[in-house]
């Protein structure tokens, strides 16, 4: 938490993805930290630890986002992990995400009320 609002750090090598996490997530009273890299996002993750994370599954490698996954687990990541996908809906019932340390997947387009609605679940 940083000024008593949840922190969620948005990793996606989109601008235009990062920019609707930013608008939709501030809206809703979240403290928003991006990164356009899983590189990067290691780096912000251990400035500002999050409490959850939203993270692309493609990025500048086709397996960054699982990559990224795994190094936070080894760095003792407790914060909930919901990866983004544009194949979202079919990788959740083709995939146990639950096994790869995930929360969840979002279907890109996201849509901004499941979004929010996800999120206050999960962090309350």
């Amino acid at each position: 938490m940083q000024d008593g609002k949840h922190v969620i750090l948005c990793v996606d090598d989109d601008p235009d993805i990062l920019s609707f996490l930013k608008i939709v997530l501030e809206g809703a009273g979240y403290v928003v930290t991006e990164a356009a890299s899983a590189e990067e996002g290691l780096r912000v993750y251990k400035a500002t630890p999050p409490d959850l994370v939203i993270l692309d599954l493609m990025m500048e490698e086709v397996d960054a986002g699982t990559s990224f996954v795994k190094e936070l687990k080894a760095l003792g990541n407790k914060a909930p992990i919901y990866m983004l996908s544009s194949t979202g809906d079919n990788l959740a019932i083709a995939t146990d995400y639950s096994a790869l340390g995930l929360a969840g997947v979002f279907q890109k387009p996201i849509a901004k009320d499941k979004l929010i609605a996800m999120i206050k679940a999960k962090l309350g």
